[in-house]
């Protein structure tokens, strides 16, 4: 690796990152350290970032205000995908890091910085995050991942070391989670919530910080409605809002109704089991409202297939392979399938449930004179009888055929 002058450094001013500073400076010759703050929603605790970054040795800190292209670039089309990974957990995490890293490249770049450093750890899933999408912009940048190489070894030496150093931190030992946030979901991991034998004390004052547990949610029903073109959220209880807006909108009602509350063991791309506690209201809501039209405006052989690919995507984005030709082509895929998603979806949110409560489109592919149980002009149903003799005939020949080898 060649000197290293200058490092761009992802920088959230958690325990983490706050601690980089000061330790690249101690190990790469006093290098100049530019802080890079990716802004997806994280709301309070980019305050007092700057004084921060520069108090504990950062050269300047650029905050990137990203909120808007995560939603429509990255959030939209993993919904629309209907991706969720190991059926319960909705991506926050991991479509975050392709957006963040791709501007850190940009920036590392017109700063003429010699290596991009993150605080991920070596057991994660954000350091391969990160750097595949660093090596889709700049495949011969170096990369500086401390937590692979320092003497640190527990979260707790990381405390030592930020009091050793007057680095002030907004945790301490007895809060200190290891936590994700943006406007999609916030994550918790570590801690009690390392045993899974453990319940989440959802209750405990200061755990949930987008939501209330269902205990807590109102004893009477939050009815939304969605509105909907070619998949993407437009209007919220007949109001046209920007899709970011509907986001900002659902996560206040889905918190309030403890929607969205996810307590998972997850298989991390490294290998190992992780357990981890995710809050997702707004998300939540608008997932489930998605899926509910599609069964209105896709056909049988479309939505099957769709839900078999969005198990692919779901894969991909936890591998953070976002900048791939395959995730390309299955957002091309999932855009053509998008073309009638088109509608209004009705639901009833009350104590972490989510109830249907309706759904209309102008493409809806339902049609009731054909389903109805009662007396209709459309359907014969004596032509039944000659479909199920054909689509039975392999299972009748075998069985004859069995019959006559003495099974």
């Amino acid at each position: 690796m060649k000197e290293i002058k200058k490092v761009v450094l992802a920088y959230s001013g958690g325990l983490d990152t706050s601690i980089i500073i000061p330790w690249l400076k101690e190990n790469y010759n006093n290098c100049e350290v530019i802080a890079v703050a990716a802004d997806v929603g994280q709301q309070a605790e980019l305050d007092g970032l700057e004084e921060k970054a520069l108090k504990t040795g950062a050269s300047k800190l650029y905050i990137e205000d990203l909120k808007d292209t995560f939603v429509d670039d990255y959030i939209i089309p993993t919904m629309q995908a209907g991706a969720v990974y190991e059926g319960q957990y909705l991506l926050g995490t991991s479509f975050a890091r392709p957006l963040i890293g791709k501007r850190l490249v940009e920036i590392a770049k017109a700063e003429g910085a010699d290596a991009i450093c993150h605080g991920c750890t070596g057991k994660g899933n954000d350091q391969v995050r990160f750097e595949l999408a660093i090596k889709a912009f700049a495949p011969t940048m170096p990369i500086i991942a401390p937590w692979r190489i320092w003497d640190i070894k527990s979260r707790d030496e990381e405390i030592d070391y930020a009091e050793a150093h007057n680095i002030p931190l907004k945790i301490n030992r007895e809060t200190n989670y290891s936590k994700d946030k943006n406007l999609w979901h916030l994550s918790h991991e570590g801690l009690d919530l390392e045993d899974p034998a453990n319940e989440p004390q959802y209750n405990k004052p200061g755990f949930l910080e987008m939501s209330v547990s269902p205990e807590q949610a109102p004893d009477v029903p939050t009815y939304v409605t969605l509105s909907f073109e070619k998949g993407v959220p437009v209007a919220l209880d007949g109001k046209k809002m920007k899709a970011i807006d509907i986001i900002w909108k659902l996560n206040e009602i889905g918190g309030k109704n403890g929607i969205g509350l996810a307590d998972i063991v997850e298989n991390r791309l490294v290998g190992m089991k992780s357990r981890g506690v995710y809050e997702t209201p707004g998300g939540t809501i608008l997932y489930h409202a998605h899926q509910v039209l599609e069964t209105l405006c896709l056909d049988k052989e479309t939505q099957h297939y769709k839900q078999m690919l969005a198990l692919k995507f779901a894969d991909i984005v936890y591998n953070g392979q976002w900048f791939t030709p395959l995730r390309e082509a299955l957002t091309a895929f999932v855009n053509s399938t998008q073309q009638t998603v088109t509608g209004e979806v009705k639901l009833k949110l009350y104590k972490g449930n989510i109830i249907n409560a309706g759904t209309t489109s102008p493409y809806t592919l339902y049609d009731e004179e054909v389903a109805t149980f009662n007396e209709d002009h459309v359907y014969d149903q004596k032509d039944s009888a000659g479909f199920i003799n054909l689509f039975g005939l392999p299972i009748k020949v075998k069985a004859m055929l069995d019959e006559k080898r003495g099974k």
